[in-house]
């Protein structure tokens, strides 16, 4: 059940009127009911390994409260075996199968060859995963208590809006909020339904725009002239930002219609002045997830330089791996390594030398950009195909007029010319659009007349049922 559906607005109008309804001693019942269903819509079996999760860590918790300091260790690997295991089953097992039947074929002499499984990845299982992880991890520091509450632990786990595609929530934030009684207040709805249009603007009129030149190249990457390649990075770096931040956005604002708060899971990064600024913009929920539970328990950067290099190799190593079983992601981890790498190395031995922040953020945005081809290629064959089109200047290097190679007759990039250009005009304004936003000053439509702020919300609308995309294709994070 998309965000962007029909299906998931019939959904929304009939929970939320029903929260607000409903006793406060029942509404959590009903958003987990909800959340079940929401869930079910994909494959409802996979409820099972949902609440597979959930059981562990219910009980791992409770245990690890009442447990001596020798024997809380035991049930924290316990709960970490559980739910790693299940992730690595469903998410890396064929992985790990196909490289070791690779490794073995170097050897004539071993017959034998594993077997693939036949099964699906549940739809954000990472996500949920990692927001269970949290849970017990931070019982087991004692900075927060067990939820004794079966129901509850499960729906901060389930909870719909936040359940396939983050953000990756802390029990302090979340849990309390499930426990407090919400009353209904307006401006909750005006904020949740704006924060909503964000969303969906971004999504159904950027992202799944962007969607059709960028699949055109990276589907098929052989024989692109470089211009073409770059266009389309340029394209997918804005199409996931666009679709991952649009359904933060949405998420946010489905939550806050109810009266809950979710985290900022988005701060402009495209506007960083280097990569580090980058990756505390990008992703905040799971770039905090790994430095509060992985980078900072093996030293950060209070230890020598050399110890934190290794530290930040495993933090974007596993970043990698989390997004997706592919080489391809694991070079994506490695190169954001080697270029958080160079900027300690900048920092650290050229701090005098002064740069513009116009520069800084350029260049951060091009390697940023750069990092997307391993992100977006289907293999390591593709992305050198891609990488060498960018680098390769030869006479050909600034056509962007398709010459029929790749069964198009005309246009640019799979586009007619009038949809390409849309799409690259697209760019800088949603990139002012965003910064617009960033800055806050979007807030400021909230003083103005109530026929103002219902003009804007109204050619929102009509602008996203004008130009946007429904139905087209799932969000891009759902599939990690």
């Amino acid at each position: 059940m998309l965000f962007n559906s029909f299906s998931f607005l019939v959904f929304i109008v009939i929970v939320v009127p029903l929260f607000y309804l409903l006793s406060h001693k029942y509404r959590w019942l009903l958003l987990l009911i909800a959340s079940c269903l929401f869930y079910a819509f994909y494959i409802p079996a996979y409820l099972l390994v949902l609440f597979a999760i959930i059981t562990i860590d219910y009980f791992a918790a409770i245990q690890i409260e009442k447990a001596t300091f020798k024997h809380k260790k035991k049930y924290l690997l316990l709960s970490l075996l559980g739910n790693l295991g299940i992730l690595f089953f469903f998410k890396y097992y064929n992985f790990f199968i196909d490289n070791i039947n690779q490794l073995a074929n170097t050897f004539p002499f071993i017959k034998t060859r594993l077997q693939h499984l036949d099964i699906i990845l549940p739809i954000g299982l990472s996500f949920h995963t990692f927001q269970a992880i949290s849970y017990v991890v931070e019982v087991y520091k004692g900075r927060q208590k067990p939820e004794k509450n079966y129901g509850i632990y499960a729906l901060y786990v389930m909870f719909f809006p936040q359940l396939v595609a983050g953000p990756i929530e802390r029990p302090q934030n979340m849990l309390h909020q499930f426990h407090t009684n919400k009353k209904f207040d307006f401006n909750n709805i005006a904020s949740g339904i704006r924060y909503i249009l964000w969303g969906l603007f971004m999504k159904a009129v950027i992202a799944d725009r962007l969607a059709i030149p960028v699949d055109t190249v990276f589907n098929n990457p052989g024989g692109w002239s470089g211009l073409c390649v770059i266009f389309a990075t340029l394209f997918f770096a804005m199409q996931i930002y666009c679709d991952f931040a649009g359904y933060s956005y949405m998420a946010l604002g489905i939550a806050r219609l109810m009266g809950f708060n979710l985290m900022f899971n988005f701060r402009q990064p495209y506007f960083s002045k280097n990569i580090s600024e980058f990756w505390t913009r990008w992703h905040i929920s799971l770039s905090t997830w790994f430095k509060d539970y992985v980078y900072i328990p093996l030293g950060g950067n209070r230890v020598g330089q050399s110890k934190m290099f290794f530290n930040l190799l495993i933090v974007f190593l596993l970043s990698g791996l989390w997004h997706g079983a592919s080489w391809t992601f694991v070079a994506w981890g490695l190169f954001h390594c080697l270029l958080m790498i160079a900027y300690h190395i900048y920092k650290t031995y050229f701090p005098t030398i002064k740069v513009s922040n116009a520069i800084t953020t350029t260049v951060t945005f091009v390697f940023v950009c750069l990092g997307w081809i391993f992100f977006r290629a289907k293999n390591m064959h593709d992305a050198k195909q891609l990488f060498a089109s960018i680098f390769n200047f030869s006479k050909t290097y600034f056509s962007i007029l398709d010459d029929g190679t790749h069964g198009i007759r005309a246009g640019i990039l799979g586009l007619p010319v009038w949809s390409f250009m849309y799409c690259f005009f697209l760019v800088p304004v949603f990139l002012y659009l965003d910064n617009y936003v960033g800055k806050g000053k979007a807030a400021t439509i909230k003083s103005k007349s109530f026929f103002i702020r219902w003009c804007v919300y109204n050619a929102m609308i009509v602008i996203i049922f004008l130009f946007g995309i429904f139905g087209f294709r799932e969000f891009i994070y759902f599939k990690f």
